[in-house]
């Protein structure tokens, strides 16, 4: 679908698209993105739930396009759920539909997908997706498609970029829950453990740890000795303070004990001999496990009574914090800008203080995790916050 596009003075017709998962603050890429455009006299168009507006049509009474007219963004609220949705899946290049016999099958729709795209006369195209979403995007790129990317991500751990917008609004809540569970355990005189997101990368679990001043702070980037979290948790409960809390990304990693026997469960059993994985449900939902283990784990170590607790998807509504929304209208804004010099195939990239252009191929394929020397590994330690073992 590449072709040339002309002087930023011609008449142009972009498209934004919204990858699967909410974020808050996706109104205001949209507003950022639609008042950039409409200033330089572009019309802007969005595509529901995903690409699914351009390949399933038929499905929306108005169509799959809607037209981010001056007045719609005018009206648009920010802190509202996202205008234009999202879509459980956004791979065009497997694309789940029933055949003639009645199966299940996966299809490559990307080319229909860009005929559909030059059928409406869509010169570029602006996509706020997350790390999967970025490798699709760099797909299509290669295919002709003119894309420019905004990077979301509720745990911060898209390559090339200091601040994925979502991130600080996740952060803001997870900070709150973590003060009225801490309330709770003092009350309690039971140690929290609450699971935060985080599958990769421990950002959202070490900064809301550190807000808080928990005792303990487990992330995937270090592997945690359960036994050394329950030494560091008996010196620090005691009769003049019998509570904790401990904080632990939904990745934690878990460093096991010498001579520990694995205990296949019956439903393991039951499964074909090449089957792998833990038998229980979080084969399917991961969500809960790691709390669930640090917490049976660390009350079998001391003795004290622990609670499990999962935020998990809670942290992804809500409103948008005022970083956030200055940021995402600030990618809107700059994604256009984008377009405008010609640089497709790139993501957007907040590097402080300025908003950069990155090819996307320095983005894909990689996950931006909490370095060993990382500045706030160090506040950590300064603040006598356990991070799973000694370092």
């Amino acid at each position: 679908m590449s072709k040339e596009i002309g002087h930023a003075s011609f008449h142009r017709r972009i498209a934004i698209m919204v990858g699967a998962g909410h974020v808050p603050g996706l109104n205001a890429v949209i507003m950022g993105a639609a008042m950039a455009a409409g200033k330089l006299g572009w019309e802007t168009v969005g595509i529901r739930d995903g690409f699914d507006g351009l390949l399933h049509p038929e499905r929306y009474p108005d169509g799959g396009l809607v037209t981010l007219s001056p007045q719609l963004i005018e009206n648009l609220d920010p802190n509202a759920a996202g205008l234009l949705g999202q879509a459980p899946r956004v791979d065009p290049f497997h694309v789940r539909r029933v055949n003639a016999d009645e199966f299940v099958e996966e299809v490559d729709l990307s080319d229909e997908l860009l005929r559909r795209l030059a059928a409406e006369d869509i010169d570029a195209l602006i996509a706020v997706v997350g790390g999967r979403g970025l490798s699709i995007l760099y797909k299509l790129h290669r295919k002709g498609l003119n894309a420019v990317c905004v990077p979301r991500s509720i745990e911060n751990d898209i390559a090339a970029t200091s601040v994925s917008f979502g991130f600080n609004t996740a952060l803001s809540f997870t900070i709150e829950m973590l003060d009225r569970v801490r309330q709770a355990a003092q009350s309690a005189r039971k140690i929290g453990v609450v699971e935060v997101l985080g599958d990769k990368a421990g950002w959202l679990a070490l900064q809301a740890g550190i807000a808080v001043c928990a005792d303990a702070v487990l992330i995937p980037e270090i592997p945690c000795d359960l036994q050394a979290v329950a030494a560091r948790l008996q010196d620090r409960v005691t009769a003049r303070r019998p509570w904790g809390l401990v904080v632990v990304a939904e990745g934690a990693t878990f460093v096991e004990a010498p001579n520990a026997e694995a205990k296949p469960s019956s439903l393991k059993a039951s499964l074909s001999p090449l089957a792998t994985g833990d038998a229980s449900e979080h084969v399917i939902r991961r969500s809960g496990q790691a709390a669930e283990k640090v917490a049976s784990g660390l009350q079998l170590a001391i003795a004290e009574e622990t609670f499990p607790l999962v935020l998990g998807p809670w942290v992804r509504g809500g409103a948008p914090t005022a970083i956030d929304r200055q940021l995402a209208l600030a990618y809107g804004a700059g994604a256009v800008r984008a377009i405008k010099a010609g640089s497709y195939g790139t993501m957007a990239a907040f590097v402080p203080p300025d908003l950069k252009f990155v090819p996307l191929a320095d983005a894909i394929n990689k996950v931006r995790t909490v370095p060993a020397r990382s500045e706030f590994i160090q506040i950590a330690g300064s603040l006598g916050i356990f991070l799973g073992r000694e370092l």
